[in-house]
């Protein structure tokens, strides 16, 4: 273990960030996926093409963006263009490598709900919806999420899917016609959950100092683990000052976390 602490969300930035390849595409929002996708930018991947959902392609941003709209997404951008082009043109014709995702609830099969808690006609929350989500998991060639491992947050059922995962298995997924490949890789604060060949999603790797039993605790249903399951690297040091000294020096997305 490291001689210095970090925080749920800086170690999920920072196995986010090690799960892209350089030269990916990658659709992208704010918050922590845009900062696992900038630390990813700033060490291992310096050729990551980042792309917003408001048109702006190769975004180079001069400073943390606050949202999809901010006027620093421009900085540096190899193209800008309309939200319409960036969809048909680039994610719906296969030119997205990754797509980063996120919700409220994320359930065995990968869906996820960012709509409603509860029934949807009376629902104990209403949730800000998808967005561009629904298209990103249908297409993108491969999807990452990134949330803390929460019972409420992988219930065996979503109430609502938002997005699609592998609906009830693969072969529903594929009968769709989505050509994307959905869910890849759920990284949490524990670990890693991946499909397995049906498309149910397995614990496959724990970050140092985690355990089987507290992944068991914090999932809503009987999860599954690997043959042999990984263990991921601690974080660098290295890694830690980039992201609170120069991504996100402000704890805007990383304070209290």
């Amino acid at each position: 273990m490291p001689d210095f602490t970090y925080t749920a969300s800086e170690l999920m930035c920072i196995n986010a960030a090690r799960l892209l390849r350089d030269g990916d595409t990658v659709f992208v929002g704010v918050g922590l996926p845009n900062l696992a996708c900038n630390l990813a930018r700033r060490t291992h991947a310096p050729n990551l093409q980042l792309i917003y959902e408001a048109g702006v392609i190769g975004a180079r941003p001069a400073r943390l963006p606050l949202s999809i709209g901010d006027p620093t997404l421009v900085s540096g951008a190899a193209s800008v263009c309309g939200m319409f082009d960036i969809f048909s043109q680039y994610l719906q014709r296969g030119n997205i490598d990754v797509g980063f995702l996120g919700g409220a609830q994320i359930d065995r099969f990968g869906n996820i709900n960012a709509t409603v808690i509860g029934d949807y006609q009376h629902p104990k929350v209403r949730l800000p919806g998808s967005g561009g989500s629904q298209e990103i998991a249908g297409w993108a060639n491969r999807c990452y999420i990134m949330t803390p491992h929460q019972k409420r947050r992988f219930p065996e059922k979503v109430d609502y899917i938002t997005s699609a995962g592998f609906l009830g298995n693969r072969a529903e997924r594929e009968a769709t016609g989505a050509r994307g490949g959905g869910p890849l890789v759920i990284v949490t604060n524990l670990g890693f959950l991946e499909p397995d060949e049906s498309g149910e999603l397995i614990l496959t790797a724990l970050h140092p100092g985690c355990t089987i039993e507290q992944v068991k605790d914090n999932t809503g249903w009987a999860v599954r683990t690997a043959t042999n399951i990984r263990l991921t690297a601690p974080p660098l040091e290295s890694e830690i000052r980039l992201l609170r000294e120069e991504l996100d020096p402000e704890g805007i997305y990383l304070k209290g976390s």
